[in-house]
């Protein structure tokens, strides 16, 4: 575990440095996040904050090249991760200073997903049933599918100070922490895992750029960011299903089978959630899926009277409980985890409804006003 924490260390410390430099470069460049209706911010706030995630990203796997104890994993793969973050990168550098209409948007994430896949990222194999996709050309399509997918949740979240990095710096702890387990399980010869080094330098650069994302903002990640983060979490998918032998697990196993599918559902359950939510109502309106509006998560909990940092700190809240409660089914008895799990809801429903500051304001308002209703004979 020490080499994977050096690795989060490198990513984090690349991007805590990188970011002011990329900020410079952002101020004199213009590119600044102007006021939007849509918006939360209130004064123009630079972007491009992905470069320097990006940097720390791409260094953290070089490093992980140089270890002795990693060099073994890092191989064709890991750079296909790289190549489709730069990619991605750079894309949502084009679109901050440019505006790419959605369709280009779209075309673009295409293209750097299919890029990662051809270079060997794919699912192939699935730890539930023994499921494997028998046709190349049915996996990579699936493969693109997944990562676009993920890149657009996460882009949809990406809408307070501080909230895109956390909830996927939280989720991936807790993913990090299965997959450290799980190697260990199916692989008892040897620890070292791809996946666990993809993830803890995603782990490194959410933990390296929110200091400078916390509200108030001092930068913006901006769609050079949040698509990197979506296209890494679902390369660290991606790459754990194929580890999985399905005939490795017996009844015995520590690992139950299904958590490699859904912990990563439940590690990104709320930006899904919300994208769903938006292409819905979107469509359902007659706009296209990408049109932007302030119904998000993030708008309902500022509408019903949460702060800033409050409404952040709930949808962190809601992420822990979620990912940490599957991830926890790997080292703990299901019925304990069970339990904690409807303790942990309990008190995130509790912080989420009961409470919202707005919603004790109308109470109280309700309880105050006068009735008018006719006395009954």
């Amino acid at each position: 575990m020490r080499v994977y924490l050096l690795i989060l260390l490198v990513a984090a410390a690349v991007t805590f440095v990188a970011v002011p430099i990329v900020r410079h470069v952002a101020l004199v460049s213009n590119a600044l996040t102007p006021v939007r209706a849509r918006d939360v911010h209130t004064t123009p706030t630079p972007r491009l904050g992905g470069v320097a995630m990006f940097a720390g990203f791409a260094t953290a796997v070089v490093v992980a090249s140089r270890v002795p104890y990693l060099s073994g994993v890092i191989d064709s793969s890991a750079w296909a991760v790289v190549l489709g973050a730069g990619l991605v990168c750079l894309l949502g550098v084009v679109d901050d200073l440019w505006d790419l209409d959605w369709m280009t948007k779209l075309a673009g994430q295409v293209l750097a997903a299919g890029v990662m896949a051809w270079q060997g990222v794919q699912l192939i194999t699935f730890p539930v049933g023994g499921l494997t996709i028998g046709s190349s050309r049915l996996s990579l399509v699936s493969t693109v599918l997944v990562i676009v997918v993920v890149m657009n949740a996460v882009n949809f979240v990406d809408g307070l100070d501080g909230l895109a990095a956390g909830i996927i710096g939280i989720g991936a702890t807790a993913f990090l922490a299965y997959v450290y387990v799980l190697t260990r399980q199916t692989s008892p010869d040897s620890y070292t895992s791809l996946a666990a080094t993809v993830v803890a330098a995603l782990i490194g650069i959410c933990a390296g750029f929110l200091p400078h994302n916390f509200h108030p903002a001092t930068i913006f990640m901006g769609d050079s960011g949040s698509m990197q983060l979506g296209l890494i979490s679902a390369a660290g998918t991606i790459i754990v299903t194929g580890q999985v032998d399905p005939g490795s697990f017996s009844s015995s196993t520590a690992i139950p089978v299904f958590l490699p599918v859904l912990l990563p559902l439940a590690v990104l359950v709320l930006p899904l959630t919300d994208m769903v939510m938006a292409v819905v109502r979107r469509t359902r309106a007659g706009h296209s899926p990408f049109h932007p509006d302030r119904m998000h998560m993030h708008h309902r909990l500022l509408a019903a009277g949460h702060s800033h940092e409050r409404a952040v700190l709930v949808m962190y809240m809601w992420t822990a409980v979620a990912a940490y409660s599957l991830a926890a089914m790997a080292f703990f008895p299901t019925g304990w985890v069970l339990l904690a799990a409807a303790v942990g809801v309990a008190l995130a429903v509790a912080v989420t409804v009961n409470a919202m500051p707005g919603l004790r304001r109308r109470r109280a308002a309700r309880a105050s006003a006068p009735s008018h209703e006719e006395p009954q004979p």
